[in-house]
């Protein structure tokens, strides 16, 4: 029933998919609105439903050479739990230290430790997106994000 990657794939997706669609399907609604709060959580909780029905009854067979390009090294996989963790502590910190602030130092960190060396260059980036993107949210598309310790 399993025995290709693709079939294995598309369960674990069907899953995701079944728990994402529970969960939309608690937001609450709004009366005064004709298209709620839910409907594009919706669609895209029931488009990934649909893709992973597709994908188990995709016909591929795995060559050995897909399989050897799944492998992981060992020195990957470290980078990989490290970014994980860069992550973890991104979202931990985001609310209390300001989204500015947080991110600034999430892909100042993060390019750092991905071997990015123009340290100038990464920090203007880092200083910079961050703040384009708050003002973009707060001032032109009125969302709030979180201000944390920064005075703006």
């Amino acid at each position: 029933m399993l025995n290709t990657m693709n079939k294995r794939l598309s369960v674990i997706l069907l899953i995701i998919a079944i728990g994402y669609l529970i969960l939309t399907y608690q937001l609450p609604s709004y009366g005064y609105t004709e298209v709620d709060a839910d409907a594009i959580p919706n669609v895209l909780g029931w488009v990934l439903v649909v893709l992973a029905i597709g994908l188990y009854f995709t016909k591929d067979s795995e060559t050995e050479e897909q399989k050897k390009r799944r492998d992981i090294p060992k020195k990957e996989v470290f980078v990989l739990l490290a970014v994980a963790v860069f992550l973890l502590i991104y979202i931990m910190f985001l609310e209390f230290l300001g989204f500015v602030l947080m991110t600034s130092l999430f892909i100042f960190f993060c390019s750092w430790f991905l071997g990015y060396k123009k340290y100038i260059t990464n920090v203007i980036v880092s200083v910079l997106f961050p703040v384009f993107m708050y003002l973009m949210f707060t001032e032109f598309l009125k969302v709030s994000l979180p201000q944390g310790i920064l005075p703006f």
